[in-house]
């Protein structure tokens, strides 16, 4: 039998019946489905193929994991988490500068390398968990290609209470 993927039936010249419609409109829902599915699995897997343009950026939990992930230029880093399914990150006020929950760690050079914190941003920070001199606002950092390969710690646990 045939290994790769099926193509969908064109329609015939002529119908005898309308179940044979019916049946053929399943069988191309079913295929799209199934294509659907496998696009959906080779997405999750990671096994999609990088495009020239994708910034590698691997985020580190509180344990040590490390979990990479795919980004835009300027995307924000809360975008970068919700794309890539990094349930470590909670983003609860949906990167309206509301709340602390995107609290993210970055190694020096990198924090060098960011726009400076508006004072908005600083209050929130003062209300996180476990904030260090290098500490960001995943919803305020925009995606350069400079971060292309960079590591950036998640804190160990984030006030979900501001």
């Amino acid at each position: 039998g045939r290994t790769g993927p099926r193509s969908l039936s064109p329609l015939p010249r002529s119908f005898t019946s309308s179940k044979m419609l019916v049946r053929l409109m399943r069988n191309n829902a079913t295929l799209l489905a199934e294509r659907r599915a496998l696009s959906l699995a080779r997405h999750i897997s990671g096994s999609r193929r990088l495009l020239a343009e994708d910034i590698k950026i691997t985020f580190i939990t509180a344990e040590g994991a490390k979990i990479p992930a795919i980004a835009k230029e300027g995307d924000t880093l809360l975008d970068v988490t919700i794309k890539n399914e990094i349930d470590e990150v909670e983003g609860a006020c949906e990167g309206t500068l509301a709340c602390s929950t995107c609290h993210m760690i970055f190694d020096q050079e990198l924090f060098d390398s960011l726009p400076p914190l508006d004072e908005e941003e600083e209050d929130m920070l003062d209300l996180a968990i476990a904030v260090t001199d290098t500490s960001r606002l995943g919803c305020q950092i925009k995606v350069t290609p400079a971060m292309d390969g960079a590591e950036i710690r998640l804190p160990d646990e984030v006030s979900a209470m501001n």
